[in-house]
């Protein structure tokens, strides 16, 4: 049973629950996907119908950030922990390289999924990179073809949402892959380009603010937390 927070069903598992689910679902025939909404997607899903479609239409949707999970538990329904998408790509890139499986990077700007991709085969020995693609295309099918003849078992989709939500339901079963997960700016992550937040602001749920801290155009976006926040109010004295 999953979750509703503001219209957005969010599974109520671990970490660990999370990566053995997914890593079920590589072994099942057909297409999955996994998505990791914050309070932004959320916020894009109340306006955006498609949006919140492909969300909910996901085999595994997780809570990444803390602001989901004082939304939920504000609502009286609290879900066990956060389950930020980039440390779920960790665990589970872990468990892929001690079976052999491949992985397939989509997304970023030009040059960082190659560079993403080369961090990655070092840092996971047993990982085999099946191939990259940037972001930057403007057609699904020739690019859903190269990752089918890649042979990949998995896709991490960095485009951004609601774009990659949107991707991997419509493109997902042509890719060949038995599991897409859309992990939002990833790649930039490991590919060094941008530098994640310190233990210290993640555990105490400020890694929002460090990363507003470095990048202050963020600020557009970042108001979506504080809307998100005042929906969920709205929604909990409705309720």
């Amino acid at each position: 049973m999953r979750i509703d927070v503001l219209g957005v069903g969010f599974d109520n598992v671990t970490m660990a629950e999370a990566v053995d689910h997914a890593f079920a679902l590589i072994h099942e025939e057909g297409a999955h996907y996994v998505v990791t909404p914050n309070p932004e997607i959320v916020e894009v899903c109340r306006e955006d119908p498609a949006a919140k479609a492909a969300v909910n239409g996901a085999d595994l949707v997780l809570p990444d950030g803390i602001g989901v999970i004082k939304g939920a538990a504000m609502l009286g329904t609290p879900l066990k922990e956060k389950t930020p998408g980039i440390e779920f790509a960790g665990h589970l890139m872990e468990r892929m390289a001690g079976e052999g499986l491949s992985l397939y990077l989509l997304g970023a700007k030009p040059g960082v999924a190659e560079t993403a991709a080369k961090n990655l085969a070092e840092k996971h020995p047993g990982l085999v990179i099946a191939g990259s693609h940037d972001g930057y295309f403007k057609e699904d099918a020739p690019v859903a073809e190269a990752i089918r003849q890649s042979g990949a078992d998995v896709v991490f989709v960095c485009l951004g949402a609601p774009k990659q939500e949107l991707w991997m339901k419509q493109n997902g079963p042509a890719t060949g892959a038995h599991l897409l997960c859309g992990l939002g700016g990833s790649l930039d992550v490991f590919a060094g380009v941008v530098e994640r937040a310190p233990r210290f602001w993640s555990d105490h749920g400020l890694e929002w603010f460090y990363r507003l801290c470095k990048e202050p155009k963020r600020i557009g976006r970042m108001m979506k937390l504080p809307l998100f926040l005042v929906h969920v109010g709205q929604e909990k004295r409705r309720k």
